[in-house]
């Protein structure tokens, strides 16, 4: 996350460059997503509920406003 409003040691200004979304999926059924701005903190924390009825996995994927795109998966286990 990087807001636009810094500059290198150079002085040239570091470009905006941000996460713009958040999207949890839990056995391919979105369950959660936000839209971020750049008025969100450079490490957000992002906290929901969910109910996990059966086991399956979850997957979070992040988009920044350069079509970059991280995903992460944690596996769950319903006992």
């Amino acid at each position: 996350m990087e807001s636009g409003f810094h500059h290198y040691n150079t002085g040239r200004q570091i470009p905006l460059h941000i996460a713009s979304s958040l999207a949890c999926w839990y056995n391919g059924l979105e369950i959660s997503s936000a839209r971020l701005h750049p008025a969100v903190s450079t490490n957000p924390y992002f906290m929901f509920y969910a109910v996990a009825t059966e086991s399956g996995e979850m997957v979070f994927t992040w988009t920044d406003d350069q079509g970059g795109v991280a995903t992460q998966t944690a596996k769950i286990e319903v006992t």
